[in-house]
């Protein structure tokens, strides 16, 4: 329960989340109602009982809230600046939850600003990687904080067709929004997830439609797809990869940018993933599985399914 005065203090300000911090009282949130969260959906599958969480990215605090609420024993929230700080401090207050914050400016070499936290069972790297000019960069700062056989959900936007590349936002072609750089083509995603020896174990996807004509460009097959990955020693793709394993062995880039000594190091988690998850080792192509009708979700009408936290929500 928060004071009057906390709810005065912040209810009018612009919010990401739409989120209710008194019993009828939901701040205005940025996207619609109908819009799925898929990154809330698939950590719904993911036990976070008794385990240490990260979150990157996390605006007023939507996941780390309820990271704590499904029994977390630590959350680390972080963001590039606290310009949310206060909205945060009230939304904690609202909702009972204890989470720390972490300021870590541009998103890139994690695994040395978040070094004194040591290892993460689960790891949230959610709407990051179109924001930021080296995608690899940041997926090699953050999969050493991975304990190893932890989750980690990896949400992006994403082209449906089978090369591997990235394309550039020129002249906001993909979106107007000015800190989007990337779409990454789904082989290319699938790919350099295995790179970083990250196995896709589990996805939704939700097709860009002119439902909302901020990310809807016609004719382009993209949408925001989100991945549940588990760490392992040994990934080889759907194919063995000899270049890959050899690149990891001797890139200046791999060496320098991922901390292998750290990533080595981490003990082994014991978080259990719920869902249905991937029946092999080598877990599922992104692109082979894309078009089941179970992972496309195009809007929700749950409100546990978008970016609206209600009060008594837990998941």
């Amino acid at each position: 329960m928060i004071s009057q005065e906390q709810l005065a203090s912040v209810i009018n300000d612009w919010w990401y989340y739409s989120v209710e911090l008194a019993p009828g009282v939901v701040t205005k949130g940025a996207d619609t109602p109908r819009t799925p969260m898929l990154p809330r959906m698939m950590m719904r599958n993911c036990d976070l009982a008794g385990m240490a969480c990260l979150d990157i990215g996390s605006m007023e605090g939507l996941i780390p809230a309820l990271m704590a609420r499904k029994g977390a024993s630590r959350v680390v929230a972080t963001d590039a600046i606290p310009h949310c700080a206060k909205k945060m401090d009230v939304l904690k207050a609202a909702y009972g939850v204890q989470f720390d914050f972490h300021q870590i400016g541009l998103i890139y070499d994690l695994s040395t600003k978040l070094a004194p936290y040591g290892g993460f069972d689960f790891i949230n790297l959610s709407g990051v990687l179109y924001h930021v000019f080296s995608p690899m960069h940041v997926l090699a700062g953050v999969r050493p904080l991975l304990k190893k056989n932890g989750l980690m959900v990896v949400s992006t936007n994403v082209i449906k067709r089978g090369d591997h590349t990235l394309t550039f936002n020129h002249q906001g072609s993909l979106q107007r929004e000015l800190n989007t750089f990337w779409y990454h083509s789904v082989p290319m995603l699938d790919y350099l997830l295995r790179t970083f020896k990250l196995v896709p174990i589990d996805f939704l996807f939700c097709p860009h439609t002119e439902v909302n004509p901020n990310n809807f460009v016609p004719g382009l097959p993209s949408g925001y797809m989100s991945v549940v990955c588990r760490a392992t020693d040994d990934v080889d793709g759907n194919e063995p990869d000899a270049w890959t394993a050899h690149m990891r062995r001797a890139s200046w880039e791999y060496i320098g940018l991922c901390n292998n000594a750290m990533l080595d190091a981490q003990p082994v988690s014991q978080i259990r993933y719920t869902g249905a998850g991937a029946p092999e080792a080598r877990g599922l192509s992104l692109m082979e599985h894309i078009d089941e009708p179970h992972r496309i979700v195009a809007t929700v009408d749950d409100p546990q399914n978008s970016q609206t936290l209600r009060l008594g929500d837990l998941s």
